[in-house]
């Protein structure tokens, strides 16, 4: 599969950061927007999966077709730019300045954010013949996810905040080792088969992913369900979205920077 060793796969990952800090504010957003509608269609096609055949893995199986897909076409998420960006900062690139990495983030995430939302109408217009009907199992099962992720932690208090800001840390300590596995090979069989091992487990167990959840809670808010706005910031986006940051580069980005670029002194056993 044309493996890259580590030493070169993070040097790429520290470019592909510096890039996308300069890129423009009209390819990064519509670049996260991309991303975001890709990942949702992606969402709905594992959860009908999961429907459909009664089998929870059988969706994670195939859910990573969405990741793939999008990564392969050079489109941004969030929890990928969580840990490419700050390499650069950290790599004291020229140029490159927290305020750039913000800049970064905050666009990724407004276009992740509306491609999301598109699809969440969409959809919710397509499963209800434009809001005529219930909707169906599928539609129910969705909206469900979103009240089982809010209220459900919300009953918890603090201790339902954290469990959500742990389940966000373990999902992008995942996801950002499928976005590095975008970069360990030179062919697209390679790429993908990296890709999809941590993005199957992260869907399966069920962490929180900040940009999967901009289509889960938006389309339950559409088909009713019993939840507020509010709910889904407090009780899972804002706390998903921060658990994905400190995972993302603690896990994966600050680890494989520190011992494949800034190595520590090799020790002689003579």
């Amino acid at each position: 599969m044309s493996y890259l060793v580590p030493s070169e796969f993070v040097t790429k990952m520290v470019d592909s950061g510096e890039s996308k800090i300069f890129m423009s504010t009209r390819d990064t957003l519509i670049r996260g927007y991309m991303a975001g509608a890709i990942l949702a269609l992606a969402a709905v096609f594992a959860v009908s999966i999961t429907v459909q055949t009664g089998s929870a893995l059988a969706g994670a199986m195939l859910f990573p077709v969405g990741f793939c897909m999008l990564y392969l076409m050079g489109f941004d998420l969030l929890t990928g730019v969580f840990v490419l960006s700050p390499l650069a900062l950290l790599d004291k690139r020229p140029g490159v300045t927290l305020q750039g990495v913000l800049r970064n983030w905050g666009l990724v995430f407004m276009g992740n954010f509306l491609g999301a939302l598109t699809v969440a109408f969409m959809m919710a217009f397509v499963f209800t013949y434009g809001f005529n009907t219930a909707g169906g199992d599928i539609a129910k099962k969705i909206a469900g996810i979103g009240e089982a992720r809010t209220l459900g932690y919300a009953q918890y208090g603090v201790a339902g905040w954290i469990t959500i800001f742990i389940r966000g840390m373990l999902c992008n300590w995942m996801v950002s080792l499928g976005v590095v596995g975008a970069m360990i090979s030179t062919t697209v069989s390679g790429k993908v088969i990296a890709m999809w091992m941590p993005i199957m487990l992260f869907f399966y167990m069920v962490f929180e992913h900040s940009v999967v959840n901009m289509f889960l809670f938006p389309f339950g808010l559409i088909m009713g369900a019993n939840f507020s706005i509010m709910d889904y910031f407090i009780w899972n986006e804002i706390p998903t979205v921060l658990g994905n940051l400190v995972g993302g580069i603690a896990f994966t980005g600050l680890t494989l920077y520190s011992t494949h670029i800034k190595t520590a002194p090799k020790r002689s056993f003579r």
